[in-house]
């Protein structure tokens, strides 16, 4: 809007200018619009660089946070799952050695109940 408002303006006195006489040696009213749009340009342009590069360093500085956190998420989910891991093998071998003993229990009970009968 701001940016309107100037060339609106810039428009409006360029067309000014073309109403007032003029001397031989000065530019016509089509040259002093266009050195005046030129420049209005230039400034608009001016203004909007130091936002544009501030957001493009934002932006590279979420992008490199992402990066970071994406490897810190790979690297935990790695841990978790070598945890998982050697939990569940040591439940397996926890569940082997409980099977032995229950069969150990059962073989001697079954010597008791044959020695009984006997």
């Amino acid at each position: 809007m701001k940016t309107m408002t100037m060339l609106g303006g810039l428009l409006l006195l360029s067309i000014a200018a073309g109403c007032s006489p003029r001397e031989d040696d000065e530019a016509g009213p089509a040259q002093k619009a266009g050195k005046a749009i030129d420049e209005a340009g230039d400034k608009v342009a001016r203004e909007l660089r130091a936002p544009l590069e501030k957001a493009d360093e934002a932006a590279r500085r979420v992008a490199e946070r992402a990066d970071e956190a994406r490897d810190r998420l790979a690297e935990r989910t790695e841990e978790a799952r070598e945890k998982i891991e050697d939990a569940t093998a040591e439940a397996g071998r926890g569940l082997q050695k409980a099977s032995e003993k229950v069969g150990e229990k059962v073989e001697r009970a079954g010597e008791k109940m044959q020695e009984s009968a006997k």
